[in-house]
Order: C-alpha cells, then sequence, then structure tokens
C-alpha cells in the first residue's frame, strides 16, 4: 500500500506538471526545474545501510549566464535494515533481547549550483553542487516500539548528470544524476552509534 501510494503521488506531481507545461512554453524564462525518484545508499555506516528507493529530490535554478545555474533544492531518502533477533546490554545495565527494523531519514535541503555544457542540444550534460542543512532520525523499531534521535548536521553533494530534452525549444524532458553526498549529522541510539552520514546514489525524473 505504501508503493502503490508513493508511485500515485509522483504520478499526480507529473500529471499537474505536464498541464502547467502545456499551457507555457517554460514556467519562468531562464530557470530549470527538476522533479526525481531517489534512490540511494548510505557508505559510511552500518546502520540502515541497505539500497533504498525511498527518496524524491526537488530542485530548481536560475541561469545566471548560458552555463551556470545558481538554485535551491530539497530532498529526502530513507533506507531501512532488518535486525536479527538478539540480545543488547544497554548503558543502565539492563538487557533487551528482540528483532530490529532500523531506519534512517534524511531531509536535506539548501543552495544548488551548476555548470551547464551544450544547453541548446537534446542532451545537456552538467556537474553541480548542493550545500545546505540536513535534518536526519535515526529510528529503531521493535515490537510495538520506536526509539529514535533527531540530528542536524552540514550536508553536501557533488554530482553529475544530464537533462534530455527531444524538444529543446520546449524545454520539457527528462534528467537523470549521479551523487554521492555528505552529512555530519551524528547521534546514539541504544548500543548504536552513527557519526556522519555517506551516501551514494542516482536519481530519475523529468526536468523542464
Amino acid at each position: 500500500m505504501k508503493t502503490l501510494r508513493f508511485l500515485k503521488s509522483i504520478a499526480s506531481a507529473v500529471a499537474l506538471l505536464v498541464g502547467i507545461h502545456s499551457s507555457s512554453a517554460q514556467v519562468l524564462p531562464n530557470s530549470y526545474f527538476n522533479i526525481d525518484w531517489q534512490l540511494g545508499m548510505p557508505l559510511s555506516t552500518d546502520f540502515a545501510d541497505k539500497f533504498s528507493g525511498w527518496g524524491m529530490n526537488f530542485e530548481g535554478g536560475y541561469f545566471l549566464t548560458d552555463a551556470i545555474t545558481i538554485g535551491g533544492f530539497i530532498n529526502y531518502q530513507t533506507n531501512f535494515e532488518k535486525i536479527p533477533r538478539q540480545t543488547l546490554t544497554l548503558d543502565n545495565g539492563n538487557a533487551l533481547t528482540t528483532s530490529q527494523k532500523h531506519a534512517i531519514f534524511q531531509l536535506p535541503f539548501g543552495v544548488s549550483g551548476r555548470y551547464n555544457w551544450l544547453t541548446d542540444s537534446v542532451f545537456q550534460p552538467y556537474a553541480g553542487m548542493k550545500l545546505g542543512a540536513s535534518w536526519a532520525q535515526i529510528s529503531s523499531y521493535y515490537y510495538v516500539y520506536k526509539q529514535y534521535t533527531d540530528t542536524w548536521g552540514f550536508y553536501l553533494s557533488p554530482e553529475v548528470g544530464v537533462s534530455i530534452f527531444p524538444r529543446p525549444d520546449m524545454r520539457f524532458g527528462f534528467h537523470a544524476a549521479l551523487y554521492y553526498s555528505y552529512s555530519t549529522n551524528s547521534g546514539d541510539l541504544l548500543t548504536y552509534s552513527v557519526s556522519g552520514i555517506q551516501s551514494f546514489g542516482f536519481r530519475l525524473g523529468i526536468s523542464f
């Protein structure tokens, strides 16, 4: 059910944007917007380190020149991991025997910049950087309980990608990117410790 609702949300957003674009050649002159499905995997921690497609990316910017853009972004990513039944010795001396489901939810946002090539062609590659803040929640689910800790950190994310416009004069097409991200979020939960979150992944979506 969650997957179905997620896909319906994406389909609704795409339908809305197609409707907007059909009434205007470009939403704002000298601008770009991306809406992406985001897939990612943490690299630096064994807490919720499984590859996951539970993410989206929203980004927009303005062309300062034909090649340079500056703008803003917000995205989210959730990663999970199932932990087999085990006994944990807690700091207070008590013991907890249970299976768990670990989760890390990340919500970074901030400013973005790009250098673009071939901006009059069908395939328009770029290299970019995102900088900002990141809120993250580190969670453990067991039985009917949830324990979590909320953290804030600094976020940076270089990426390379390409926007594909079958008709460049319409500026409505597709977007694909590979990204690496690092945030300084840290936190302790039960007997686990997270110190910094590195991730690698890719994005697929629409560009207009």
